[in-house]
């Protein structure tokens, strides 16, 4: 079975992803790929979008003659982490409990 990837978990395997060191885009979606498949065409808008909204800042490096643009997590990028981590945290284990049979009101 397959689910779809909300942009909320998006945005939060990106920010995990980053967390870890500085990463480049090719190297993100290979790391995300590992949880869900995703084009590098999808990954580049979400990056944009949280350079933009503060999360993430970038800067270039020559690498074999080539600009390669690296992404690092920002303090407010760091929060937004941790808020993510908390909410998917809560979630699945109401996911959990409820797949298994259970309810978490009891």
């Amino acid at each position: 079975m397959v689910y779809q990837l909300g942009s909320g978990l998006l945005d939060a395997c990106v920010l995990s992803g980053v967390s870890h060191g500085d990463a480049y885009g090719y190297t993100l979606t290979q790391q995300v790929r590992n949880v869900v498949d995703i084009s590098e065409s999808t990954l580049y808008p979400v990056l944009r979008r949280l350079q933009k909204d503060g999360y993430l800042t970038t800067y270039d490096e020559a690498i074999a003659g080539r600009n390669r643009r690296y992404y690092r997590l920002t303090d407010s990028g760091k929060v937004k982490l941790d808020e993510a981590v908390r909410d998917w945290e809560s979630f699945s284990s109401s996911v959990d409990a409820l797949l298994m049979g259970g309810n978490n009101n009891e």
